[in-house]
C-alpha cells in the first residue's frame, strides 16, 4: 500500500511502531520506552492523593461558559478535599486546574505531546507529559475515584466510553461518571437510550452516569460516593526508592 508522506504524525515512534510488524528488536526497544513511560507516571503521581478526573475540550476560551463551569468544579473538587486531575491542556482542562489552585486545593496535569492545541497550562502543580495516548490514559484513570465529562470532541468521546467500559465491565469498581452539558449531550445521551432498547446495552448501564448541568448534583454525587466507600491515609515515602517528602491534601 502506498505511504502518504506529507503527512507528519504527532508522535513518530508511535506512528511507526502501529504501522504493522516490525523487527522483533524494535519492538522490544519499543517495549522498553513504554515500560520507561509507566515508571515515569507511577513515581510522579503516586503520592498525589485521591483524585477526580476532569475530562473536557481544548477549545473553549476562558469567556466560554464551559470555561466557567469546569473552573467552578475544579473549585468543588478541591473543596471536597480532593485532587483535580486533568490532560493538562488549555480549555476546559486548564479551568479545572484554576479552579482548584484558586480554592487552594492540588491540581495534577498529565500531558500529551501533540503538534497542535496542547501545552501545559500554568494551573497545575504537578505536571508530567507523555509520549503516548495510552499510557496517559492509564494515569488518568488509574488514580482518580471519580470523572467528569465536561463538553469535548472526539478526546472526550474516547475518555468518556473508555471509562464507561471499564465500569460497566466492572474493571472499574462503579466509580462515579458525571456527564456535564444536557444540551450539549442531549443527542448523544439519547443514542445511548436507543442502543438501551436495541439490546447492546443495557438500561441499568444508563444509571452508571449521571446527566447534570448543576454543579451541586455533581460534586453531591462524587462525595456520597466517596465519603461512603473509600478512606485513604497518607502514603509512606521510601527513602531507599529516592521518594523525598512532600505534602499534599487528601479526603
Amino acid at each position: 500500500m502506498e505511504k502518504l508522506d506529507r503527512i507528519i504524525p504527532a508522535n513518530v515512534n508511535e506512528s511507526r511502531f502501529l504501522e504493522g510488524p516490525k523487527s522483533r528488536g524494535y519492538e522490544l526497544k519499543f517495549a522498553w520506552r513504554i515500560f520507561r513511560e509507566f515508571i515515569k507516571g507511577f513515581r510522579t503521581l503516586h503520592f498525589v492523593g485521591p483524585c477526580v478526573t476532569v475530562f473536557g475540550s481544548a477549545r473553549f476560551k476562558e469567556d466560554h461558559p464551559y470555561y466557567e463551569a469546569s473552573r467552578e468544579m475544579g473549585r468543588r473538587i478541591a473543596a471536597l478535599g480532593l485532587t483535580t486531575m486533568t490532560g493538562g491542556g488549555p480549555g476546559t482542562m486548564e479551568a479545572a486546574n484554576r479552579g482548584a489552585f484558586e480554592q487552594g486545593g492540588h491540581s495534577i496535569g498529565c500531558n500529551i505531546k501533540l503538534p497542535f492545541e496542547q501545552k501545559p497550562n500554568p494551573y497545575v502543580q504537578t505536571s508530567i507529559t507523555f509520549d503516548h495516548f495510552f499510557v496517559r490514559k492509564v494515569m488518568l484513570v488509574k488514580y482518580s475515584y471519580a470523572f467528569v465529562i465536561m463538553p469535548g470532541g472526539f478526546g472526550t468521546m474516547d475518555e468518556f466510553f473508555e471509562t464507561l467500559t471499564l465500569v460497566q465491565t466492572k474493571t472499574l469498581v462503579q466509580f462515579p461518571i458525571v456527564l456535564f452539558g444536557v444540551e450539549y449531550y442531549r443527542e448523544l445521551w439519547e443514542y445511548m437510550e436507543y442502543m438501551a432498547t436495541q439490546g447492546t446495552i443495557s438500561k441499568e448501564d444508563l444509571s452508571l452516569v449521571l446527566l447534570t448541568d448543576s454543579l451541586d448534583e455533581a460534586a453531591g454525587h462524587i462525595e456520597n460516593f466517596i465519603r461512603k466507600n473509600y478512606r485513604e491515609g497518607p502514603r509512606r515515602r521510601k527513602w531507599w526508592l529516592f521518594e523525598k517528602y512532600r505534602q499534599y491534601k487528601t479526603a
